[in-house]
């Protein structure tokens, strides 16, 4: 090879690696999904699935730093109960205990960072307690 032909293989290099980098996903482009939208009200494990929605492939390294669960869709935003994080052994899948005390509809909100992307995911699931 040439040393033009070295120096055109080097900058196509460089100039792939730019653009790798500039088209990263759009954070909009994550989403969490609820695994079971009922469960049985008490104690319970709530699991939740982190997609990228273009490419349906589930992101385990996500950092979940807000989490919240309440009643506010039954009108009582009071009526909480702690997350407490729980080990997961499927890819992309994030698990909570919780006790749910009342049967009823409660919103699950969670905000987290997508390791390499800017901004953070935002989500309100709503799922129901059974009696």
């Amino acid at each position: 090879m040439t040393r033009t032909s070295l120096r055109a293989v080097a900058m196509g290099a460089a100039l792939l690696t730019v653009l790798s980098v500039s088209a990263r996903a759009d954070i909009k482009d994550y989403e969490f999904q609820l695994v079971d939208k009922e469960l049985k009200q008490g104690e319970a494990v709530i699991s939740v699935k982190l997609v990228h929605k273009p490419s349906g492939r589930a992101i385990s390294d996500a950092v979940i730093f807000a989490k919240r669960i309440d009643m506010g869709p039954d009108k009582m935003e009071a009526m909480t109960a702690s997350l407490l994080p729980v080990a997961s052994t499927e890819t992309g899948v994030y698990r909570f205990k919780a006790n749910l005390t009342m049967a009823g509809n409660w919103a699950l909100s969670l905000g987290a960072k997508v390791q390499g992307e800017e901004g953070t995911v935002e989500s309100k699931l709503i799922l129901k307690a059974l009696p």
